[in-house]
């Protein structure tokens, strides 16, 4: 069959009343070349016409496998291992599957009735900053421009509780089961139990091994000692307990699902390192999707989730209704728009979310050098002066406090504990945890005989109480600092020394960067917050000897007590079957 250019430009004159709506002058039956283009002239002319005609059709630098052999010159398709690459022979089978089993167009060539689809599958991404590899990704075929149609998947090929209870049983998998629990069981099923038999191997055959991924819930001990002091260390522990705890619940323990459906569950292949593995697949890429007819929705999309991830995109996957304009065939899809313009390629990206580092390295593997979102939890902890402390601590010179009980009391009503974790960010500091102090440090001159649920904590209330909310700040980022046993000076050398640097693995390269970068952001934070105080003149004498003493007492003891961090207080609002106990 001819280009479809050519096609074009030789249709006799007669037929040219299909075309005015792009050309400003009939056709001739005279094909186009390069050299007649050239000769064309003035924006909107033929030549114009002509050109994007080339580009949509596949014509020169665009013609079928141009791009790809682009990719293998930039060392974009991976290594040539002598008998093929394995990933290449993965990514046209994802393809392929897709485009017979979806009717999903993403041919690198252009149709009647569709353009050439703009994305071509990565096997090798790197980051730009550390060099670091990023897995597969996305490049754009051609120019992209902002507001283009990037992709549309069938929500059928996607992997969902609903296509999880299909596959295992309603009766094994309960209609209120948590998304995250059921879609593990069947990526377990179709990974190890179904093989090559499963409808999804083509999708199960691109999706990467725990070690390709490297969250910190997988990290051996050694390379967790690397992030000591880091508030992500106990999340990381917290959420390695919670997954033995939901494998033990739901599969594995007295009554769990390998005992009682031994055939859907067999006990060789539902092990608790093929649950980390479907866990990891599941916190780094599945999508929630919100514009579904039944709600939210939590699915596993093909193809879709080879997009990485930039803080600085505005693109996002969602759902609708699939068919055109005019006529809808009832059928759900999941698309995706450019949120901006893309030269030839470019790697696409998307955005996971406004997510810190911390929860990027805990759920997908990896940190950015350059996160606006970046935030470092901050224990804040009082331990109230009630008349049963003081009574106690006979002896010890604590005097009571009499607004502790009231200051529990409201604590309780707002669902706040006496030890809370709030987000420092670059520079800046949530206001919930100004308006936290500004209770905790209340006195009987402050409230002047008023219920302490009448005041508004975002204002300021008092120079005395603004001035100990403060130093409590200061203190407290103080405090996280000196939990890090190396300096940021330390870590700086550490990544200086190139040669050093690279024989430490991957995971320890990671916690090095990520815990310099903690430190740098308390340390902005500090010198932000000793800014405040001065301008505001609370650094004098006589202003913080009145709110000394008056306060609920200590400032960052007691961490057992701590019931949820910041972090994973984010993980529950996300769906994340996450607690802390």
């Amino acid at each position: 069959m001819l280009p479809l250019l050519v096609q074009i430009v030789s249709l006799p004159t007669k037929a040219s009343a299909f075309v005015p709506q792009v050309r400003h002058r009939p056709l001739t039956a005279k094909p186009v070349t390069r050299r007649s283009m050239a000769a064309g002239g003035g924006e909107g002319g033929e030549a114009e016409w002509v050109k994007a005609l080339l580009e949509a059709g596949g014509g020169g630098k665009n013609a079928p496998g141009k791009f790809e052999e682009e990719m293998k010159m930039k060392g974009l398709l991976g290594p040539n291992r002598g008998k093929g690459n394995p990933k290449l022979t993965a990514n046209s089978r994802l393809v392929s599957w897709l485009e017979s089993e979806g009717d999903v167009y993403l041919s690198e060539s252009s149709t009647w009735g569709e353009a050439p689809h703009p994305l071509a599958i990565s096997t090798e991404t790197v980051d730009e900053i550390t060099n670091e590899s990023s897995g597969r990704g996305l490049l754009a075929r051609r120019s992209i421009n902002d507001g283009d149609e990037l992709l549309k998947i069938p929500l059928d090929l996607c992997i969902t509780r609903r296509s999880a209870r299909k596959a295992l049983g309603k009766d094994a998998l309960p209609e209120g089961i948590n998304e995250y629990l059921a879609m593990a069981c069947q990526l377990i099923h179709e990974k190890y139990v179904q093989g090559e038999e499963s409808f999804y191997a083509p999708y199960v055959g691109v999706l990467p091994e725990v070690e390709e991924v490297n969250p910190t819930f997988t990290w051996p001990d050694e390379d967790l000692e690397f992030l000591r002091g880091s508030p992500i260390v106990a999340a990381t522990r917290s959420l390695q307990m919670k997954l033995r705890r939901e494998y033990d619940d739901l599969l594995g323990g007295d009554g769990g699902l390998i005992s009682k459906f031994p055939e859907k569950f067999p006990v060789e292949h539902y092990t608790y390192e093929n649950w980390v593995w479907a866990f990891t697949m599941l916190f780094s890429r599945a999508i929630r999707l919100r514009n579904l007819r039944v709600g939210e929705r939590l699915a596993m999309v093909p193809y879709a989730d080879l997009i990485n991830h930039s803080a600085f995109s505005q693109a996002f996957i969602d759902a609708r209704e699939s068919g055109d304009w005019l006529f809808k065939d009832g059928e759900e899809e999941v698309i995706l728009y450019a949120d901006r313009g893309y030269r030839q390629m470019e790697q696409v990206y998307i955005s996971y979310g406004q997510k810190s580092n911390a929860e990027l390295l805990l759920l997908y593997g990896f940190a950015l050098e350059r996160n606006p979102y970046n935030s470092v939890d901050v224990t804040v902890s009082i331990s109230p002066r009630t008349a049963a402390v003081v009574a106690a601590n006979e002896g010890m010179g604590i005097e009571e406090d009499p607004l502790a009980q009231e200051k529990l009391d409201f604590l309780s009503s707002v669902g706040r504990g006496q030890t809370v974790d709030f987000p420092c960010y670059t520079d800046r500091y949530p206001v919930e945890m100004l308006e936290y102090l500004r209770l905790m440090m209340m006195t009987p001159d402050d409230t002047r005989g008023k219920p302490l649920m009448d005041f508004d904590y975002s204002r300021t209330i008092s120079s005395a109480n603004e001035a100990a909310v403060l130093k409590s700040v200061v203190a407290a980022v103080k405090y996280q600092l000196g939990l890090f046993p190396q300096t940021e000076e330390d870590d700086a050398a550490i990544i200086k020394d190139k040669a050093m640097f690279r024989l430490l693995s991957y995971n320890q390269r990671m916690a090095v960067r990520h815990r310099r970068n903690e430190k740098r952001l308390l340390k902005r934070t500090l010198a932000a917050l000793e800014k405040q105080i001065r301008n505001k003149g609370l650094d004098e004498e006589d202003v913080l000897s009145r709110a000394e003493g008056s306060t609920l007492g200590e400032v960052l003891k007691g961490e057992t007590r701590k019931q949820k961090t910041a972090l994973e207080d984010k993980l529950e609002k996300m769906g994340l079957p996450i607690d802390i106990r």
